[in-house]
């Protein structure tokens, strides 16, 4: 029996009363994620830095401003899009998240991931990218390619800040971002297409059966676009219990 999704605001107020690390302990307060809640593309950065950490949103220092950026050599402003972090709170000096951080922390991402039910995420840099797909290889190689973690079609990216430090990589990235934006162009989800269809009186003899109104139900990937890696399911897991207390999907990030 498939479980019901956890409301946004649930999985925040679990966030918000948790002490499960000692991240709590430094927060001024928790980054949980903003943006659209049935969002076709999910972006998933790090974790929280300074200034997230002071406002409560996540990418809104330069980084943010770079991404915001990026977004548009997709077709994309943040309105369209959810973002979230690995980490819910900032480590100190901006610093690594940590094995046991990321362990504890990312069943509040698994929940968002399954109640915002995107068809893309955006895996931003390397953390989130080897979290998401259960892998060693790192971001300069899987960078620009297609890959897919259960029933989602996963595309890493650099994270924005690495282009702050490192301007060399805008080119690569600007164009890793055109390439997000023509996948979502070439594969239009009917779960998030309106059409002149949707607009005309409803016809009961061409009216759908449940498997074919279903929503989004699992990607499949074409072979010739991607190089899959070991994949990982951010449905698998157990969901009877509280966020908090559910069994980590991760391992060593690195």
């Amino acid at each position: 029996m498939k479980k019901p999704h956890i409301p946004l605001g649930q999985i925040r107020s679990e966030v918000e009363a948790c002490k499960k690390c000692a991240l709590c302990e430094g927060r001024t307060q928790i980054v949980f994620g903003v943006g659209n809640p049935r969002a076709r593309v999910m972006i998933v950065g790090e974790a929280p830095g300074k200034n997230e950490d002071l406002q409560g949103e996540p990418f809104v220092g330069a980084a943010g401003q770079y991404l915001n950026e990026l977004l548009a050599f997709a077709g994309l402003v943040r309105e369209d899009i959810y973002i979230a972090n690995v980490l819910k709170c900032r480590p100190p000096g901006n610093r690594d998240p940590q094995p046991d951080e990321i362990a504890l922390c990312t069943p509040y991402l698994r929940e968002q991931t399954r109640t915002i039910d995107p068809e893309f995420i955006v895996t931003l840099g390397n953390f989130s990218t080897k979290f998401i797909l259960k892998t060693d290889v790192g971001i300069t190689r899987l960078h620009g390619k297609l890959q897919q973690a259960g029933k989602f079609k996963v595309f890493p990216i650099f994270h924005p800040a690495a282009a702050i430090y490192d301007r060399s990589k805008r080119d690569i990235m600007e164009a890793d971002f055109r390439t997000l934006g023509a996948l979502l162009a070439e594969s239009p989800d009917p779960k998030f297409v309106r059409s002149e269809a949707d607009d005309a009186p409803a016809d009961p003899a061409k009216a759908a059966s449940p498997a074919q109104d279903a929503s989004f139900a699992g990607a499949s990937e074409d072979p010739q676009k991607a190089e899959p890696v070991v994949p990982g399911d951010l449905l698998t897991a157990d969901t009877s219990a509280p966020a908090a207390e559910r069994l980590p999907l991760g391992g060593d990030p690195r």
